[in-house]
């Protein structure tokens, strides 16, 4: 059962501004060492440590062990979409500076593992459009066309175990992008099929040629 003492609890965790600064460093879906993640902090390994022991006990992060090293990430990509959600209401707070000046980051980013920015959002409003997906009363459900689109590009069914389809606000349009099991296998496919790229040491995701091609023949999305 959530209380309001639970709930005060987990907010607290994010507002430490170490533990914020590490899961915004995991926020592109990846796995970091302890050490990688003290040095995003700018704290000591056993700073970290202590950081990382809270966060993994609060169920907000996972952790896995290869080798010698031990890895950590988000829990899942409801905690992306709170910590998205939480730049959203920041950059609210300063009126016309809203989302990342770097226009990479804005054109086109990961958002823990979809597409977000210019093109999550332009991508969202085409499936919408084209009626793949439709607004539902539960969130926004996947229609027989999106599911054949889906198998055109080799995508499989979605499972029980996460919802198919949620919107998620994004933090630079202040419009909604596409999360949930197909957002995450349209940016998992996109970057198979090299449409995009990731951009080492950042969220954001250059958008090949073959990529402006690729969503422009596909979804219908243009990019300017």
């Amino acid at each position: 059962m959530v209380t309001i003492a639970r709930l005060a609890e987990t907010a607290a965790l994010i507002g430490d501004p170490a533990r914020t600064a590490m899961l915004y460093a995991m926020m592109d879906g990846r796995a970091f060492t302890a050490g990688e993640l003290a040095g995003a902090a700018g704290v000591t390994p056993q700073t970290a440590s202590g950081h990382l022991a809270q966060l993994l006990a609060a169920g907000m992060l996972a952790a896995e062990k290869q080798g010698r090293h031990r890895y950590f990430r988000l829990a899942s990509a409801e905690i992306g979409g709170i910590l998205e959600g939480l730049m959203t209401v920041t950059a609210a707070r300063v009126p016309l500076a809203t989302g990342p000046a770097d226009p990479a980051l804005r054109r086109a980013r990961i958002c823990y593992d979809h597409i977000a920015g210019n093109l999550g959002v332009a991508l969202y409003a085409a499936l919408l459009g084209q009626g793949h997906v439709r607004l539902a009363e539960d969130g926004v459900a996947l229609t027989a066309s999106g599911r054949a689109l889906l198998d055109r590009l080799g995508i499989g069914p979605p499972h029980a175990r996460r919802p198919a389809c949620r919107t998620c606000l994004d933090w630079s349009e202040r419009r909604h992008h596409l999360a949930g099991q197909v957002g995450a296998a349209i940016c998992a496919t996109a970057l198979a099929r090299d449409w995009l790229r990731r951009r080492a040491g950042t969220r954001a995701l250059d958008v090949t040629p073959k990529g402006e091609a690729g969503f422009h023949e596909v979804f219908g999305v243009v990019l300017g």
